[in-house]
């Protein structure tokens, strides 16, 4: 597998390359599409139990869950790792 890898949450990790967009759970057509996943057996349940923050869609659309806050991904997808410090 080649390609930079992304902790998720809980040692779970996406290959960025793959990653098409990462949204807020919260909205009624996130989860149309989380249910939508299910049905068709491509939901990665990546929370280990915890609130879902964020949810990934792959190129191979697949939809994972991850209990990581969607800001966050954001910023590991970009390569900042940690928020700027303050001085």
């Amino acid at each position: 597998m080649e390609g930079r890898l992304i902790n998720i949450g809980f040692g779970n990790t996406v290959v960025v390359s793959r990653v098409v967009a990462v949204i807020m759970p919260n909205s009624a057509p996130s989860k149309r599409l989380r249910e939508e996943a299910r049905s068709v057996q491509r939901l990665i349940d990546a929370t280990h139990g915890r609130k879902t923050r964020a949810i990934i869609i792959t190129d191979s659309n697949h939809v994972i869950l991850s209990a990581v806050h969607a800001d966050t991904l954001a910023l590991r997808l970009s390569g900042n790792h940690h928020p700027p410090k303050e001085a």
